[in-house]
């Protein structure tokens, strides 16, 4: 018996829930790629994107995921030899650092785990033990959707200032951008990129690149440019260097509906919302580990994020037989757990077009799930997230 008719719920951490409004805005016919409004769309995404990620620096749009922003990042500013520091936290800055070494770069691990957040007292320290000043830039994720974490950019970029070390501060915000505050400028970041599948509420297939006045003086000597993603010809005066090429115009029709969404609601408001259903969330997991069948994958409380809750199982419990339960069964798809965590973990994401009814109908189905296959639970964890929203949602 299957109670899965109706509307799929997607709750994995990328690509999220795509809104009506940005589909209607992509069903469209195709247009003059010369043609002014075109040329006018592009020059107002660019300048929202900034918006996003708060800078007064240069934003770039490629036509790319992640893995290509990755690139666009490193390529422009790094040259073949160059050292970077990759501060550990989960799976993400590591396969950042990866993508680095395969193009020749020297990359140093400042070792963490899964479990925690970066440490900025340990980055001032190693930054202040690199007396010649060898290393170049470094790598993190605000937050890493493998983990569950959140790192303070913040801290870092101060301790990176304390520390007198003229590295670039280089950060993954795909997972956080449109989600919670990036300050880019006001923390010190010199490089961010992100992606559109996320917190941008758009389909995958655009990343995005923010570079500080410090980072593109550094560009005019990186060694690893190439034409794709070279900062300096996509700041010519066609449009087609834009994007180097033909635009993706239906992508882009999307992406500024969406952006229309965010500002609509306002940045601070979408903040607010995503740590209220994250909380509640949390709430719920809460509840269930009182069982001591499944944990929060990130110990300390403060270092959990707004966007994904990684839940850990033990006593042999098996997290894909609860996906498959809560996907056949009722049609919410959850996040596997990946990397260390592959086959150890759920992910429950809320990020991005998401709701109240969304995330008390996901939680009410892992419940149900849990029920279900017998996994041993603290019941009522929906009921303390329903709670947590009625004393903070008023009226």
């Amino acid at each position: 018996m299957s109670v899965r008719a109706g509307r799929e719920f997607l709750a994995i951490p990328g690509p999220t829930t795509v809104p009506d409004e940005v589909l209607r805005a992509m069903h469209r016919p195709a247009v003059d790629i010369y043609s002014g409004p075109l040329l006018a769309l592009t020059d107002g995404l660019l300048k929202d994107m900034g918006r996003v990620f708060h800078t007064s620096g240069r934003t770039y749009i490629y036509i790319s995921n992640g893995h290509g922003a990755w690139e666009a990042s490193l390529t422009n500013v790094l040259s073949r030899g160059d050292k970077i520091l990759v501060l550990e936290s989960g799976r993400f800055a590591i396969g950042w650092g990866e993508s680095a070494r395969r193009m020749g770069v020297e990359v140093e691990i400042l070792k963490g785990d899964m479990r925690r957040a970066v440490r900025p007292a340990e980055v001032e320290a190693r930054l202040r033990a690199d007396k010649g000043g060898t290393i170049k830039a470094i790598l993190v994720a605000q937050i890493d959707t493998a983990s569950g974490v959140v790192n303070d950019i913040e801290a870092i970029g101060q301790a990176v200032r304390a520390a007198g070390h003229e590295a670039l501060l280089m950060v993954d915000a795909v997972a956080s951008l449109g989600c919670m505050p990036f300050e880019m400028d006001k923390w010190g970041v010199d490089v961010a990129m992100s992606g559109s599948q996320k917190g941008m509420m758009a389909p995958p297939g655009l990343g995005f690149v923010a570079a500080s006045d410090r980072a593109r003086e550094v560009h005019k000597k990186a060694g690893l440019r190439t034409p794709y993603w070279d900062w300096t010809d996509r700041e010519g005066d066609q449009h087609y260097q834009k994007y180097a090429g033909t635009p993706p115009e239906h992508l882009l029709f999307g992406l500024r509906q969406a952006l229309d969404l965010l500002f609509a609601e306002g940045l601070d408001n979408v903040f607010r919302r995503h740590r209220l259903l994250a909380e509640a969330t949390r709430r719920a997991i809460g509840v269930w580990s009182e069982g001591q069948a499944v944990s929060f994958n990130i110990i300390e409380a403060s270092e959990r994020c707004d966007t994904v809750t990684t839940v850990r199982f033990g006593d042999g419990h098996d997290p894909e037989a609860l996906r498959d339960y809560c996907n056949k069964q009722c049609g919410v798809i959850l996040g596997h757990g990946i990397g260390d965590l592959s086959g150890k973990a759920i992910r429950i994401a809320h990020m991005g077009h998401v709701n109240a009814p969304m995330m008390l109908g996901t939680l009410g189905v892992v419940e149900m799930a849990l029920g279900a296959l017998a996994i041993p639970h603290g019941k009522g964890g929906s009921q303390a997230a329903i709670e947590y929203l009625s004393e903070n949602v008023k009226a």
